[in-house]
């Protein structure tokens, strides 16, 4: 197609994109249940209280085993979720707070798998629209207005973990300038009320200064300017364990490593009424008895549906998605690059996070795996793609952590035909009593759990006292919450840290730990600092990172940190921003959780291997030792 066709193509289809979003945006954005429910009333008040109570400490592991322990087959849970990634932790928050007796239980630990190897980003999809402009296909474009809704919500849900990232598209002719313009002129358009900040226009001597390592040349063309939009970030599995807690604080009984072994049937009916667990920890199994089982369990749901029915169709198709982190001075802080299109028309970005930079993605087929690793040809694609765009020499000596995660892509086992395997979830009940939710993408997770839920209690004739409310319920730390919030951290505590020596000297709490501390638990950030001070527990445990001590011990307490890869990688994300230094961070740390779990020798080295294995799965370059100086 002609530039001059493709342009007209485009102006065309924002007419029709206006008209739809004027007339059609409401209908199709209609809510099941009332405004009421969604918004505001006295079951969303009390739920707020309840999960955002300072003093409020989630259940023991103990006494949330013992609850499912509990649930016999004269009085069952109402719903057990299979699966502790976030479309799980969702389905478990959003049952719980509709008044249902829940119980969730994962194998490993919550966000283990895909969920905290994303891509950070809460889009709208930006793709999505182009698709359906140039396919006119309506049903395409109902997958943005909906992910452009759900974006927002979010955002106003984890304000601490998640906030608006402005990204740059680097243009290289006149056309490309028109062209992304326009288009994202569209998205804005479509975004109506729920549009984060308008996308605008930068001539190539503003963006140089906006994203200084931005190359002025491209395949030999002179960068025309960038065209800035605006999608969501976020920490994704300290929103997952977020969401676990707080479902936890709500009365679900959470349970992380975990594993389902079996399911039980009723003998007259065949229909699964619970499940045998075995908790990996201590060995034990046991049952727990359910009106209806939620597999969640992302690209291991089939392994679940196959508990069930041995001869069960398979319908995920795995996609492996690449990521790699490299030093801060990759990106300016504040700006993400977004290139639409390389040379064999995959998409690749560029973006600030956690004081480093993040970039990938890569998009092939994969076997599902337990830990997935990045190949080196996937490293070096990344490295060669964002090369083209960079003045800055790409090295893979800087690359402090690479990994792999698996998209689990959905296939309706109940449609004619595969030719549409989907990005959008997919809700299906084909064996009695067992539902499963798979698909969709982190940005959509709390509407895929409401329509789980749905399904849960059509499949199960459950009677939920309300309607779901998690629209409007902002998670654990996350109410009352405002970015000023550091402050009150950085004057109020002070960092007690034991010297080599032994002895306990104070140490200020700067604004670096401060902002650390604030946006990672919220709230609930000033417990932390607290330990920080009156334990002694305020030194860092890496060189050039913020985290501390403390926060070993706090979320032992009260995130269900039960090791040290749950900390490494899903309390604190230190495995993902630098291996190295996670790996020389540790012996402090399982020294911390010992204290707190009472592990014996045999236990604590246990913990030391299991982890350096967890590492080893990171392809960081082995020399890759970047220090930035600022904490």
């Amino acid at each position: 197609m002609s530039s001059a066709a493709r342009l007209r193509r485009v102006c065309a289809a924002a007419l029709a994109t206006a008209t739809v979003a004027s007339v059609g945006g409401s209908i199709i954005l209609s809510p099941n249940i009332s405004s009421n429910d969604r918004g505001s009333g006295p079951v969303l008040e009390a739920l707020r209280s309840k999960i955002n109570d300072p003093y409020a400490n989630v259940p023991s592991r103990a006494v949330q085993e013992s609850a499912l322990i509990g649930a016999s087959q004269a009085n069952p849970l109402d719903i057990l979720v299979v699966g502790g990634g976030a479309t799980g932790c969702g389905v478990a928050l959003d049952a719980v707070t509709r008044g249902l007796r829940v119980g969730l239980v994962e194998r490993e630990d919550f966000s283990s798998g895909t969920s905290s190897r994303s891509t950070k980003l809460i889009h709208g999809g930006v793709r999505y629209l182009e698709k359906a402009v140039f396919n006119l296909d309506y049903g395409q474009l109902k997958l943005v207005f909906h992910a452009l809704e759900e974006r927002k919500q979010v955002i106003e849900n984890a304000p601490h973990l998640c906030h608006a990232l402005p990204c740059m598209t680097p243009c290289f002719d006149w056309f490309e300038v028109v062209y992304f313009w326009a288009g994202l002129k569209m998205y804005d358009l479509v975004a109506g009320a729920r549009l984060l900040h308008l996308s605008r226009y930068y001539s190539a001597k503003e963006s140089i200064e906006l994203f200084p390592t931005l190359a002025k040349k491209g395949n030999n063309r002179n960068l025309r300017g960038t065209v800035v939009y605006y999608d969501g970030q976020m920490n994704d599995s300290r929103l997952n364990v977020g969401l676990a807690c707080s479902a936890a604080l709500a009365g679900a009984a959470v349970l992380n490593h975990a594993e389902v072994i079996s399911f039980l049937k009723d003998e007259a009916t065949g229909r699964i009424i619970g499940a045998k667990i075995r908790d990996n920890f201590s060995g034990k199994v046991f049952e727990t008895y359910a009106k209806v089982v939620v597999n969640a369990a992302g690209p291991f749901c089939d392994s679940v549906r196959k508990l069930a029915d041995k001869e069960a169709p398979s319908m995920i198709c795995p996609s492996s998605g690449v990521h790699i982190v490299l030093p801060d001075y990759y990106s300016p802080d504040g700006m993400g690059l977004i290139v639409p299109k390389t040379k064999d028309g995959r998409v690749v970005f560029m973006l600030p996070w956690l004081g480093r930079t993040i970039a990938g993605t890569t998009d092939s087929n994969t076997v599902i795996t337990p830990l997935p690793e990045p190949h080196e040809d996937e490293i070096q694609f990344i490295l060669d793609a964002i090369s083209d765009y960079l003045s800055v020499k790409v090295r893979r000596t800087d690359v402090l952590s690479a990994w792999s995660g698996i998209r689990p892509l959905a296939v309706d086992p109940s449609a004619k035909s595969t030719e549409n395997i989907s990005r959008d979830h997919v809700v299906c009940e084909d064996y009695p009593g067992l539902v499963t939710i798979t698909g969709g993408k982190w940005t959509t997770y709390r509407s895929m759990a409401e329509d789980a839920v749905d399904a849960a209690v059509k499949s199960g004739k459950l009677s939920p006292a309300n309607g779901s409310v998690t629209h409007s319920l902002r998670l654990m730390g996350g109410d009352g919450w405002e970015p000023s919030y550091f402050t009150v951290i950085a004057q109020q505590y002070v960092r007690m840290k034991r010297s080599y020596g032994g002895e306990v000297v104070p140490a200020i709490m700067d604004t670096a730990a401060s902002k650390h501390l604030s946006h990672a638990y919220g709230t609930l950030a000033e417990r932390v600092a607290a330990i920080a001070q009156n334990e002694g527990l305020g030194k860092r445990l890496a060189h050039g990172y913020p985290i501390m001590e403390a926060e070993v011990a706090y979320c032992a307490r009260n995130e269900y940190c039960e090791s040290a890869v749950d900390f490494i990688a899903r309390r604190s994300r230190l495995a993902f921003l630098d291996t190295d230094a996670a790996g020389r961070a540790l012996p402090r740390i399982i020294e911390i959780l010992a204290a707190e779990h009472s592990w014996d020798k045999s236990r604590k080295a246990q913990e030391l291997q299991k982890a350096k294995e967890f590492l080893e799965t990171f392809k960081s370059s082995k020399n890759a030792h970047f220090h930035d100086g600022k904490h």
